[in-house]
């Protein structure tokens, strides 16, 4: 499953979550900087970091790796 985490540039709560992402060994994802794009800055600019699945579930900061598990395991 390839996930995508929306986070901006230089962004501390962004390198936390992706510490979270390591930490729970998520095998893949894609990062997409909302910085530059209205769209994404409108959706996403006040959440940030937000992980998104296939399925378009999102889980919106702030998660840990036991809170990322579960959102993992119920996604299935």
């Amino acid at each position: 499953m390839v996930m995508t985490l929306f986070q901006r540039d230089d962004c501390h709560l962004c390198d936390l979550a992706l510490q979270v992402l390591a930490e729970a060994h998520v095998p893949e994802f894609d990062s997409v900087f909302i910085d530059t794009d209205m769209a994404l800055e409108a959706r996403y600019g006040t959440r940030v970091p937000v992980l998104r699945d296939v399925g378009g579930r999102e889980l919106d900061w702030p998660f840990d790796a036991l809170r990322l598990a579960d959102w993992l395991r119920k996604g299935g």
